[in-house]
């Protein structure tokens, strides 16, 4: 299983955001993201080449060569990917540790994500 959100340093996060902020299926370059990013944090271009090159390698950004530089997209949206960091968690723990910490995780959720969670937990009986 790829790399996912576990690990991910602030500009790498901020990366991973200017891209899962793009329309489904759309890339993007290095230039662009710089753009977007340079204002805030005044980071420089060769720093985000770099990050964007290294979460290709960590398999979160697909990384295609357009010509004589490269165009990149999220692998996953954000929702995808934070349920494979929360299924690579679980898969993690012992059989008998994964109930009580999927009830830890409910207990403290808000009731938005209650309700969101019964949705889909309906969803699966039907």
């Amino acid at each position: 299983m790829p790399h996912t959100k576990a690990g991910l340093g602030d500009l790498e996060r901020a990366v991973m955001d200017v891209m899962w902020d793009l329309p489904e299926g759309v890339d993007t370059t290095v230039r662009e993201v710089h753009a977007l990013l340079a204002d805030d944090r005044g980071v420089a271009y060769t720093t985000v080449m770099t990050v964007m090159d290294r979460l290709a390698r960590k398999g979160m950004v697909v990384q295609e060569k357009a010509g004589r530089a490269y165009r990149y997209r999220a692998r996953a949206s954000r929702a995808e990917m934070t349920a494979e960091l929360m299924r690579g968690t679980l898969a993690e723990l012992g059989q008998a540790e994964r109930a009580p910490a999927l009830v830890a995780f409910v207990e403290d959720a808000s009731a938005d994500e209650v309700a969101a969670l019964r949705a889909a937990l309906a969803a699966l009986d039907s």
